[in-house]
């Protein structure tokens, strides 16, 4: 295993885990060569389902905890009693060197109260955040946070905005990437004080990217900016919302190409058309969001995700490792000078 790109596993994180895990894990196997895993959970029940994969068995190791964190445990309980869980041993991995990075598609709250315990965040960062991508009428884009941090203040923001727009230059290729702040309208009177505070420090900073300015909620499809920012709460929202409108067009496609013989035969006609858009929708393909802002290279997976999206989540994790992010994450932070400033400490 030492020849590999060790990956650690939270075995029992998920809806459907492990069964999920596993095969997911195997899927990934397959697409990314050379990556090896250790398993955290329960041996009794990962064990005989690595004996359905050969393939599999033969790069993993399963490391025994018969504790698990749930997905209705408080993030402030996760951390102080679960320090068997698979969840936090998979973590310890990373932070000992003994893996290269984790994967969970556990509790969102507690990965990322664990995470950030254990990990530390980088120099400059007060809260890591969630980072993903979103299909676009323009190909794609960055937004953060998902879910992490319930409530931001300025800073965070900030923070986030920064994060971003290094994450967008390191994985999607852009030089300059434009940022906006997820808003309730495009004029500047509108939305929280925070987020008017926050747009007039982006305003004002030198920044890897440009600041476009506010944003609102039909400016995520159309693409309008290459980085969306906004506060956890809004932005698992978003996601969500993303996701069950997918599957209601997917549905009412089905329905509408199942009505009658003339639907069905115009189906036939068009299949390939429609099979490329499924493929550009699918939220399995967007699964895998990365906690930005971490010294330690940390996945979360949709918890009700399958197979195939976990095996998305973790090729991410492995993408994130060999392109080597948190360099380029310090690097663009140390080329902005001193830490973010904090504007409560400077108020006082």
């Amino acid at each position: 295993m030492s020849a590999r790109l060790i990956i650690a596993l939270d075995g029992m994180g998920g809806d459907h885990a492990p069964e999920m895990v596993v095969a997911g894990a195997d899927k990934a196997r397959e697409r990314c060569p050379d990556i090896a895993y250790l398993f955290f959970g329960d041996e009794a029940r990962i064990g005989p389902l690595l004996e359905k994969y050969p393939g599999l068995k033969a790069i993993s190791e399963i490391r025994h905890t018969p504790d698990a964190i749930g997905n209705d445990a408080k993030p402030a309980v996760a951390l102080r009693a679960g320090r068997n869980s698979s969840m936090r041993l998979a973590i310890d991995a990373v932070a000992s060197g003994e893996a290269a990075c984790a994967v969970s598609a556990g509790n969102t709250g507690a990965l990322m109260a664990i995470a950030k315990f254990v990990l530390k965040t980088l120099p400059g960062i007060d809260r890591p955040a969630i980072a993903s991508f979103f299909p676009t009428e323009r190909g794609e884009s960055v937004m953060l946070d998902l879910g992490a941090n319930v409530e931001c203040d300025t800073r965070n923001l900030v923070e986030f905005a920064v994060m971003g727009a290094v994450f967008s230059r390191a994985l999607l290729g852009l030089r300059e990437p434009t940022i906006g702040l997820l808003n309730i309208g495009s004029e500047e009177v509108k939305g929280r004080e925070s987020l008017r505070a926050a747009a007039g420090e982006l305003r004002s900073m030198s920044l890897p990217g440009r600041f476009h300015g506010f944003v609102e909620g039909d400016d995520i499809a159309k693409g309008t900016v290459d980085v969306i920012v906004t506060d956890g709460f809004t932005g698992n929202v978003a996601l969500k919302t993303a996701e069950g409108t997918v599957k209601l067009y997917s549905e009412l496609l089905r329905r509408t190409f199942a009505s009658s013989t003339m639907a069905k035969i115009g189906f036939l006609l068009a299949r390939t058309a429609f099979l490329k858009l499924r493929k550009r929708t699918d939220p399995r393909r967007y699964n895998g969001a990365m906690f930005l802002g971490l010294q330690g290279v940390c996945v979360k997976s949709h918890g009700g995700t399958d197979a195939m999206g976990f095996a998305n989540a973790v090729c991410v994790a492995v993408d994130l490792v060999r392109q080597g992010f948190n360099d380029k994450i310090r690097e663009e932070l140390a080329r902005l000078g001193p830490p973010l400033p904090d504007p409560k400490a400077a108020a006082l």
